[in-house]
């Protein structure tokens, strides 16, 4: 397993864990949860996570006799990483490839790396990037000075 899988997979486990002790209200964890469930959990809605399988981000999620979703913990980890990946930027349909090597099974290990490569760099450039504009931030607030010195810009 590598580096980036390993944390992945450790990042999916913490966030898994974290939604199961506030699903149940005790560090145990369910089997099965309804899309409600799932929607108070992530902070995304109904809408969103049906449009997530729609699309082919969320893997196959189960269903109930009646037709009702059942998502399990391992439902959960993955909408956490999805989390993730949306927080750096990475385009829906970079996260819906991904997604698609994911199920295609190891044989993409190379493919799926690129693509979080490709994420990283971004993500780095665009740290830079705020990085820099803190800076010019923390420069124009200097300007002003405490209470009432400095001369603004």
């Amino acid at each position: 397993m590598t580096a980036m899988s390993t944390a992945t997979s450790a990042a999916a486990s913490t966030a898994t864990s974290a939604a199961a002790s506030t699903a149940t209200g005790t560090s145990g964890t369910r089997a099965h949860y309804t899309i409600s469930e799932v929607a108070a959990l992530t902070g995304l809605s109904a809408h969103t996570l049906r449009w997530y399988e729609r699309i082919g981000l969320m893997p196959h999620v189960d269903r109930s006799h009646t037709g009702q979703r059942r998502f399990g913990e391992r439902d959960l980890g993955w909408l956490a990483f999805v989390g993730k990946l949306r927080l750096t930027g990475m385009p829906v349909a970079d996260m819906v490839r991904y997604a698609e090597l994911v199920r295609e099974g190891d044989h993409t290990r190379d493919e799926r790396r690129e693509l979080l490569e490709t994420t990283r760099r971004d993500v780095l450039a665009r740290i830079t990037e705020l990085q820099d504009t803190l800076a010019v931030l923390d420069v124009k607030i200097g300007h002003y000075g405490t209470a009432s010195g400095g001369t603004p810009t």
